[in-house]
């Protein structure tokens, strides 16, 4: 037996098929185009990638052959953007993505008209532009003839899975995402709702993770290469599909993602919704497994921060790269100084996530000298980063959000140095997995758990989730940088202080 996982993101989408016990039996991927105009517009056509998952659907069906059946199918996605469809069922347009700067207008006057510590209270967020309801603000004002066409509005997890065959839905993890849903309750909010002016029966009706919304239609089953009438089962958020996804589903671990970003995504069992947790701009919001909340803590540059040091001055590396068969990014990192550096790097290049939310701050290099080494600035820019996530680890801590263990996925986690520099930092230990592809994993769970494959989801993390390495901190080198960090707080001030 096996299950079929779908992740969509911005950029790509990617198909896995797997045994239940883990083993990849087929996958495939295929990339797209954003929308963008230069001047703040990002949108994404939703009929592009919904072609783009029936090509990776067929690849990854082909690949796997007929060594097991499907049982069921379940699709995790990033958040925020909603497509828009009418009565046939047909994406109306492209759709506004979180990076659209349209909304902005909508989000202040949310904030002024209802206070940000009631829609806190509420949606488990924030008002801010990048929320759906800001940009459904944003059409009704702007584009009243396309709003008045719309019959729903999906999330992009749910219009794929009801163009597969299911009834129209959302689950709680990305209703959470459109700033209109009570997190608690876990229904769409009158209030925000009423503010808006819009009516609930627009949307998809609210549903747990897990759940089977439909059965993939016959004519759509032999052109995907899969059998008729397979379970559909809602899916969820992309981050919280991978915190299922590497078995964070208890308090006391997180999955840290390693991109172009980094986010680290912890469980607690009762919603947190302190003024603090709201000023410092976490989310509080349903994960995909019952019952249990996560927050988002997150920033701007990680990969990205290394990708401007390959640009800036690594580029003479990519060819030897090449010829070793390496990445360049492993080049980069191994003329990283073995011992820690005596510069001190504020990573915010791109602005300030978590918890500054300042969009407008810079980065900062502190302490340079004419004996410092290019390995000196790599070991700055990797302990810059990790000790951006000490300030969110902390700032979590104090709210009562605490891990002892990271699960660590995306690009950084395949380079043991960094990895064991961050268990002595962070002072708490990392653990790689034998596979990252956390999001396919998550929604292959819910989809087992809902077939009847797993008798829970915690059997379907025991059987999915495979550990692979270990990284332990150092007392030694943990107390050290410790210190090191009382210094490291100052730069932020500083930095704010110079424009």
């Amino acid at each position: 037996m096996a299950l079929l996982g779908l992740d969509i993101g911005t950029s790509r989408c990617k198909a896995t098929i797997v045994e239940l016990d883990g083993t990849i039996l087929g996958e495939a991927a295929e990339e797209y185009a954003l929308i963008t105009d230069g001047r703040g517009r990002y949108e994404i056509d939703p009929d592009a990638i919904w072609q783009a998952i029936r090509r990776t659907i067929r690849q990854a069906a082909s690949a796997f052959g007929a060594e097991a059946p499907v049982e069921a199918i379940s699709v995790s996605s990033f958040g925020e953007t909603l497509v828009a469809v009418d009565e046939r069922g047909e994406a109306i347009g492209p759709s506004m993505i979180y990076m659209d700067a349209r909304g902005q207008e909508q989000a202040n006057r949310l904030a002024n008209d209802l206070g940000q510590s009631r829609i806190f209270e509420i949606t488990g967020t924030t008002a801010h532009a990048m929320y759906s309801l800001s940009k459904l603000l944003w059409v009704k004002e702007h584009r009243p003839d396309f709003y008045a066409k719309v019959w729903k509005w999906m999330a992009i997890a749910d219009f794929v899975l009801y163009r597969l065959g299911a009834e129209p839905h959302i689950d709680y993890s990305l209703a959470a995402r459109t700033m209109a849903f009570d997190v608690v309750e876990k229904k769409w909010s009158d209030v925000m709702l009423g503010y808006a002016d819009i009516p609930a029966d627009r949307f998809g009706t609210p549903v747990q993770s897990g759940t089977v919304v439909g059965r993939l239609k016959p004519s759509l089953a032999v052109s995907l290469g899969l059998p008729a009438g397979i379970p559909l089962v809602a899916g969820g958020h992309d981050q919280a599909c991978a915190a299922l996804g590497t078995g964070v589903i208890r308090p006391g671990v997180a999955v840290d993602g390693m991109g172009t970003t980094e986010c680290i995504t912890p469980v607690f069992e009762e919603p947190i919704r302190t003024p603090e947790m709201a000023e410092g701009g976490y989310a509080c919001v349903p994960h995909v497994v019952p019952d249990k909340y996560v927050t988002y803590a997150f920033t701007f540059a990680s990969g990205s921060l290394l990708r401007w040091y390959r640009e800036q001055f690594g580029s003479h590396l990519e060819e030897r790269a090449k010829r070793l068969g390496k990445s360049v990014y492993e080049l980069i990192i191994g003329q990283a100084s073995p011992d820690p550096s005596p510069l001190l790097l504020l990573p915010h290049f791109a602005g300030a996530a978590t918890p500054y939310m300042n969009p407008d701050a810079r980065g900062l290099i502190a302490g340079l000298t004419l004996s410092a080494t290019q390995g000196d600035l790599i070991r700055a820019l990797l302990e810059g980063l990790n000790f951006e996530m000490m300030v969110n680890a902390s700032f979590l801590a104090r709210q009562g959000i605490e891990f002892r263990e990271l699960r660590a996925v995306g690009g950084l986690a395949k380079s043991d140095f960094y990895l064991q520099l961050k268990a002595d930092m962070m002072g708490v230990d990392i653990v790689t997995l034998q596979t990252s592809e956390g999001g396919t994993l998550g929604v292959a769970a819910l989809a087992g758990h809902a077939a009847g494959c797993y008798a829970s989801i915690e059997e379907a993390v025991d059987r999915l989730v495979r550990p692979n390495k270990r990284f332990v901190p150092d007392a030694d080198r943990h107390a050290w940088y410790r210190g090191r960090f009382e210094q490291y707080l100052k730069l932020y001030d500083a930095a704010q202080s110079i424009g």
